[in-house]
Protein backbone atom coordinates (compact mmCIF):
# COMPACT_ATOMS: atom_id res chain seq x y z
CA UNK A 1 0.00 0.00 0.00
CA UNK A 2 2.81 1.99 0.97
CA UNK A 3 4.53 2.01 -2.14
CA UNK A 4 1.50 2.61 -4.32
CA UNK A 5 0.95 6.18 -2.57
CA UNK A 6 5.09 6.37 -3.41
CA UNK A 7 4.15 5.40 -7.05
CA UNK A 8 1.33 7.90 -7.51
CA UNK A 9 2.83 10.52 -5.51
CA UNK A 10 5.89 10.17 -7.96
CA UNK A 11 3.57 9.93 -11.05
CA UNK A 12 1.45 13.25 -10.21
CA UNK A 13 4.58 15.12 -9.59
CA UNK A 14 5.99 13.77 -12.96
CA UNK A 15 2.45 14.96 -14.54
CA UNK A 16 2.64 18.08 -13.13
CA UNK A 17 6.13 18.96 -14.29
CA UNK A 18 5.76 17.60 -17.60
CA UNK A 19 2.56 19.71 -17.92
CA UNK A 20 4.55 22.76 -16.42
CA UNK A 21 7.16 22.38 -19.34
CA UNK A 22 4.52 21.78 -21.88
CA UNK A 23 2.92 25.41 -20.89
CA UNK A 24 6.22 26.84 -20.53
CA UNK A 25 7.13 25.23 -24.17
CA UNK A 26 4.10 26.76 -25.99
CA UNK A 27 4.33 30.45 -24.54
CA UNK A 28 7.77 30.28 -25.99
CA UNK A 29 7.18 29.25 -29.01
CA UNK A 30 3.68 31.81 -29.11
CA UNK A 31 6.38 34.35 -28.27
CA UNK A 32 9.06 33.72 -30.31
CA UNK A 33 6.64 33.36 -33.40
CA UNK A 34 4.96 36.77 -32.25
CA UNK A 35 8.49 38.14 -32.45
CA UNK A 36 9.16 36.78 -35.78
CA UNK A 37 5.86 37.42 -37.02
CA UNK A 38 6.35 41.84 -35.86
CA UNK A 39 9.55 41.48 -37.40
CA UNK A 40 8.84 39.95 -40.64
CA UNK A 41 5.39 42.87 -41.00
CA UNK A 42 8.75 45.41 -39.94
CA UNK A 43 10.87 44.39 -42.77
CA UNK A 44 7.75 44.34 -45.64
CA UNK A 45 7.10 48.02 -44.30
CA UNK A 46 10.55 48.91 -44.48
CA UNK A 47 11.01 47.85 -47.78
CA UNK A 48 7.42 48.89 -49.24
CA UNK A 49 9.01 52.48 -48.03
CA UNK A 50 12.11 52.19 -49.31
CA UNK A 51 10.13 51.05 -52.89
CA UNK A 52 8.06 54.31 -53.08
CA UNK A 53 10.89 56.36 -51.78
CA UNK A 54 12.56 54.78 -55.19
CA UNK A 55 9.40 55.14 -57.16
CA UNK A 56 9.34 59.23 -55.74
CA UNK A 57 12.94 59.77 -56.35
CA UNK A 58 13.06 57.92 -60.25
CA UNK A 59 9.45 60.22 -60.85
CA UNK A 60 11.47 63.79 -59.58
CA UNK A 61 14.38 62.61 -61.91
CA UNK A 62 12.03 62.47 -64.98
CA UNK A 63 10.78 65.77 -63.89
CA UNK A 64 13.80 67.18 -64.05
CA UNK A 65 15.05 65.83 -67.16
CA UNK A 66 11.68 67.40 -68.88
CA UNK A 67 12.09 70.29 -67.39
CA UNK A 68 15.62 70.58 -68.63
CA UNK A 69 14.51 69.67 -71.94
CA UNK A 70 11.76 72.36 -72.58
CA UNK A 71 14.38 74.86 -71.58
CA UNK A 72 16.38 73.86 -74.29
CA UNK A 73 13.47 74.28 -76.61
CA UNK A 74 12.26 77.21 -75.47
CA UNK A 75 16.18 78.60 -75.57
CA UNK A 76 16.39 77.59 -79.50
CA UNK A 77 12.52 78.77 -80.00
CA UNK A 78 13.32 82.18 -79.07
CA UNK A 79 17.00 82.59 -80.26
CA UNK A 80 16.00 84.76 -83.21
CA UNK A 81 12.81 86.10 -81.88
CA UNK A 82 13.29 89.44 -79.68
CA UNK A 83 9.92 89.48 -78.75
CA UNK A 84 9.55 85.46 -77.66
CA UNK A 85 12.91 86.39 -75.77
CA UNK A 86 10.91 89.29 -73.46
CA UNK A 87 7.98 87.03 -73.38
CA UNK A 88 10.78 84.06 -71.51
CA UNK A 89 12.01 86.29 -69.76
CA UNK A 90 8.83 87.26 -68.39
CA UNK A 91 8.38 83.94 -67.35
CA UNK A 92 11.63 83.52 -66.07
CA UNK A 93 10.33 86.15 -63.83
CA UNK A 94 7.37 85.04 -62.76
CA UNK A 95 8.65 81.46 -62.01
CA UNK A 96 11.20 82.80 -59.73
CA UNK A 97 8.67 85.22 -57.67
CA UNK A 98 6.23 81.97 -57.47
CA UNK A 99 8.87 80.22 -56.16
CA UNK A 100 9.03 77.81 -58.98
CA UNK A 101 12.78 77.97 -59.76
CA UNK A 102 16.22 77.32 -57.86
CA UNK A 103 17.82 80.74 -56.15
CA UNK A 104 21.20 81.50 -54.85
CA UNK A 105 22.24 84.78 -53.35
CA UNK A 106 22.95 86.68 -49.88
CA UNK A 107 21.20 86.17 -47.25
CA UNK A 108 20.81 84.87 -43.73
CA UNK A 109 20.30 81.56 -42.38
CA UNK A 110 18.20 81.25 -39.02
CA UNK A 111 18.51 78.05 -36.95
CA UNK A 112 15.34 76.61 -34.33
CA UNK A 113 15.69 74.09 -32.11
CA UNK A 114 14.35 72.89 -28.82
CA UNK A 115 15.55 73.97 -25.36
CA UNK A 116 18.03 71.58 -23.92
CA UNK A 117 16.43 72.46 -20.28
CA UNK A 118 14.89 70.07 -18.09
CA UNK A 119 11.50 69.50 -18.68
CA UNK A 120 10.81 68.96 -15.31
CA UNK A 121 12.20 72.32 -14.60
CA UNK A 122 9.36 74.22 -16.46
CA UNK A 123 5.73 74.61 -15.32
CA UNK A 124 4.86 74.50 -18.80
CA UNK A 125 7.34 71.77 -20.89
CA UNK A 126 5.57 73.04 -24.19
CA UNK A 127 7.11 76.29 -23.59
CA UNK A 128 10.63 74.77 -24.30
CA UNK A 129 9.63 73.61 -27.99
CA UNK A 130 9.68 75.06 -31.30
CA UNK A 131 5.90 75.58 -32.59
CA UNK A 132 4.49 76.52 -36.07
CA UNK A 133 4.20 80.03 -34.27
CA UNK A 134 7.35 80.42 -33.58
CA UNK A 135 8.07 79.49 -36.88
CA UNK A 136 5.56 81.58 -38.27
CA UNK A 137 6.19 84.90 -36.78
CA UNK A 138 10.55 84.46 -37.71
CA UNK A 139 9.26 83.95 -41.13
CA UNK A 140 6.84 86.95 -41.42
CA UNK A 141 9.45 89.14 -40.00
CA UNK A 142 11.85 87.91 -42.53
CA UNK A 143 9.46 88.90 -45.16
CA UNK A 144 9.17 92.27 -43.54
CA UNK A 145 12.66 92.86 -43.51
CA UNK A 146 12.79 92.07 -47.23
CA UNK A 147 13.55 88.48 -48.30
CA UNK A 148 13.23 87.80 -51.68
CA UNK A 149 13.00 83.74 -50.97
CA UNK A 150 12.92 81.34 -47.92
CA UNK A 151 12.69 77.77 -47.10
CA UNK A 152 12.41 75.70 -44.30
CA UNK A 153 14.67 72.55 -43.88
CA UNK A 154 14.97 73.02 -47.86
CA UNK A 155 10.74 73.55 -47.72
CA UNK A 156 10.36 76.29 -50.03
CA UNK A 157 7.56 79.03 -48.85
CA UNK A 158 5.36 80.32 -52.06
CA UNK A 159 1.88 82.44 -51.08
CA UNK A 160 0.02 78.98 -50.58
CA UNK A 161 2.43 77.28 -48.27
CA UNK A 162 1.01 76.08 -45.02
CA UNK A 163 2.80 75.62 -41.99
CA UNK A 164 0.86 73.16 -39.03
CA UNK A 165 1.55 72.15 -35.90
CA UNK A 166 1.20 68.17 -35.31
CA UNK A 167 2.71 66.82 -31.97
CA UNK A 168 6.78 67.10 -32.40
CA UNK A 169 7.17 68.13 -36.25
CA UNK A 170 5.57 70.53 -37.94
CA UNK A 171 3.66 70.18 -41.50
CA UNK A 172 5.24 72.37 -44.25
CA UNK A 173 4.01 72.30 -47.68
CA UNK A 174 2.70 68.59 -46.68
CA UNK A 175 5.87 67.26 -45.41
CA UNK A 176 6.50 66.27 -41.74
CA UNK A 177 9.96 67.87 -40.41
CA UNK A 178 10.85 68.70 -37.24
CA UNK A 179 13.25 70.49 -34.90
CA UNK A 180 15.99 71.55 -35.44
CA UNK A 181 14.21 74.07 -38.14
CA UNK A 182 16.89 75.46 -40.56
CA UNK A 183 15.33 78.74 -42.09
CA UNK A 184 17.14 79.73 -45.35
CA UNK A 185 16.22 83.80 -46.26
CA UNK A 186 17.72 85.41 -49.10
CA UNK A 187 17.95 89.33 -49.14
CA UNK A 188 19.88 91.95 -48.10
CA UNK A 189 22.04 90.42 -44.92
CA UNK A 190 22.40 93.36 -42.59
CA UNK A 191 18.79 94.25 -42.95
CA UNK A 192 17.65 90.64 -42.55
CA UNK A 193 20.26 90.12 -39.88
CA UNK A 194 18.06 93.11 -37.66
CA UNK A 195 15.58 89.94 -36.42
CA UNK A 196 17.91 89.09 -33.76
CA UNK A 197 17.35 92.74 -32.15
CA UNK A 198 17.12 93.39 -28.79
CA UNK A 199 13.41 93.06 -28.05
CA UNK A 200 12.65 91.06 -31.26
CA UNK A 201 11.14 87.86 -31.06
CA UNK A 202 14.46 85.75 -31.67
CA UNK A 203 15.40 87.46 -28.22
CA UNK A 204 11.63 86.14 -26.64
CA UNK A 205 12.54 82.50 -27.67
CA UNK A 206 16.02 83.06 -25.82
CA UNK A 207 14.02 83.77 -23.13
CA UNK A 208 12.26 81.05 -23.19
CA UNK A 209 15.66 78.58 -23.77
CA UNK A 210 15.21 77.92 -27.31
CA UNK A 211 18.07 77.16 -28.80
CA UNK A 212 18.36 80.27 -31.39
CA UNK A 213 21.80 80.69 -34.16
CA UNK A 214 21.86 83.14 -37.00
CA UNK A 215 24.13 83.85 -39.80
CA UNK A 216 25.24 85.94 -42.42
CA UNK A 217 26.02 84.46 -45.67
CA UNK A 218 27.03 85.10 -49.26
CA UNK A 219 25.85 82.03 -51.05
CA UNK A 220 22.67 80.50 -50.26
CA UNK A 221 20.77 78.18 -52.39
CA UNK A 222 17.01 78.00 -51.83
CA UNK A 223 15.18 74.72 -53.85
CA UNK A 224 12.45 75.67 -56.03
CA UNK A 225 8.83 74.57 -54.79
CA UNK A 226 8.19 71.17 -56.32
CA UNK A 227 4.38 70.46 -55.54
CA UNK A 228 1.70 71.94 -57.79
CA UNK A 229 0.19 75.08 -57.48
CA UNK A 230 -3.89 75.07 -58.07
CA UNK A 231 -6.17 78.18 -57.98
CA UNK A 232 -9.41 76.96 -57.49
CA UNK A 233 -11.40 80.44 -57.26
CA UNK A 234 -9.10 82.97 -58.56
CA UNK A 235 -10.03 83.70 -62.35
CA UNK A 236 -7.72 86.14 -64.34
CA UNK A 237 -9.53 89.64 -65.55
CA UNK A 238 -10.08 89.94 -69.02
Amino acid sequence: MQNKRVVAIVLGVMCFALTAGICIQMRTVEGTNSAVSNNYEENNLRAEVLRYKERYDNKVKDLADAEAELEKERESATQNDTELQEKEKEITEGNKILGLTEVTGSGVIVTLGDSKKDASSSLDPSMLLVHDTDVLSVINELKNAGAEAISINDQRIIPTTGIICGGNIIDINGEKVGAPFEIKAIGLPEQLAALDRPGGYLALLKDYSIEVKLEKSNNITIPKYTGTITYQYAKSVD
